[in-house]
């Protein structure tokens, strides 16, 4: 065999590897294995002057502690066995609290009443009233227009909801909801 052709051969190999190995562009297909150099990738450019991006407010775990708990204190000086639930904007759950005999239920409903009021941004007593012009509101996912959450703003934007359920009547429900927004704005 010629010194050529058997160079051919070992470059064909490295090219039949690096597609095997899915490195194909990142190694040079010659007989000396040098490394060729990646291709960089295309970035975009995003920044607040072509206005691609936007800056959004959230709530720290601190404030939704502090928001839940003076929620679950209120409850609990009217002898209410309530739940507790602050969601963020986007609707996840950031801090749930669960009063000593709080009923089953009222976990997962103290989550969604919080999910409704950031969604809508908007108390859940209000938009249970909705359900009269627009029944269809109570099958999205997720949601339970019932009295008892309350949204949390900033700028006059949503940044997280507060639920809570357990109490007798969404009334309670929702006037401890308020209690913990309204330890927000000290």
């Amino acid at each position: 065999m010629k010194k050529t052709s058997r160079t051919r051969v070992l470059t064909g190999g490295a090219v039949v590897a690096a597609l095997a190995l899915g490195g194909f562009g990142a190694y040079s297909a010659s007989a000396t294995g040098e490394k060729a150099a990646a291709p960089a990738p295309a970035v975009a450019k995003a920044d607040a002057k072509n206005k691609n991006t936007t800056r959004s407010t959230h709530l720290t775990i601190e404030a939704a502690t502090k928001a839940a708990q003076a929620a679950l204190d209120a409850a609990e000086k009217e002898n209410q066995r309530v739940s507790v639930a602050v969601v963020d904007r986007n609707g996840t759950t950031l801090v749930t609290l669960r009063g000593d005999g709080a009923g089953p239920q009222s976990y997962e409903s103290a989550v969604k009443k919080a999910y409704t009021a950031v969604s809508w941004n908007a108390p859940t007593s209000e938009l249970a009233k909705r359900l009269t012009n627009a029944p269809t509101l109570k099958d999205i996912p997720g949601t339970l227009f019932l009295a008892g959450g309350a949204p949390v703003t900033a700028k006059d934007a949503p940044v997280a909801g507060i639920g809570v359920a357990g109490a007798p009547s969404g009334d309670l429900d929702e006037k401890f909801a308020q209690a913990g927004v309204a330890t927000l704005a000290k």
